[in-house]
């Protein structure tokens, strides 16, 4: 499993002091309980995987901007959610839905995590890496026939 973004990434996002109460259950209302942060970074990341599985081999060894957007959106809604007497901000509501959408069209291939850039296979003493397999680099046998 791959985790696609921090608790960092996430503090960046929210704040300091949103994260503290998000994540602490003890009152005390002065750190972030690293904790629960990890636990929404495990749910965000397993299933970022679950959409990701059958596509793309896993783990990534390359990291997607893409992918530590929508972890990040996945992760805020997890941490409200566990807040039973707070409601969810809309926007936390539309970046989740978004997300999941954008994770069915990576899925469907809609939408790809490759750029030309990433396309390129790195050149390291001689030998070739990528992420795909050798299933990956198989063509479809199908043979098409045309009539004229």
């Amino acid at each position: 499993m791959g985790i696609y973004c921090t608790i960092e990434d996430i503090e960046n996002y929210l704040g300091t002091q949103p994260l503290i109460q998000l994540t602490n259950d003890n009152g005390d209302g002065l750190t972030v309980e690293t904790i629960v942060c990890e636990e929404a970074l495990i749910y965000s990341s397993t299933l970022i995987d679950g959409y990701l599985r059958g596509k793309y081999s896993l783990p990534l060894d390359t990291q997607f901007p893409l992918l530590k957007v929508l972890a990040v959106d996945l992760s805020v809604y997890r941490l409200y959610s566990r807040r039973i007497y707070t409601g969810i901000p809309d926007t936390v509501i539309e970046k989740y839905k978004n997300a999941i959408k954008t994770l069915e069209q990576l899925q469907k291939g809609i939408i790809s995590l490759e750029s030309n850039n990433e396309n390129l296979l790195i050149q390291s003493s001689g030998e070739y890496h990528t992420n795909k397999t050798e299933l990956d680099k198989l063509f479809n046998k199908r043979i098409i026939h045309f009539e004229y």
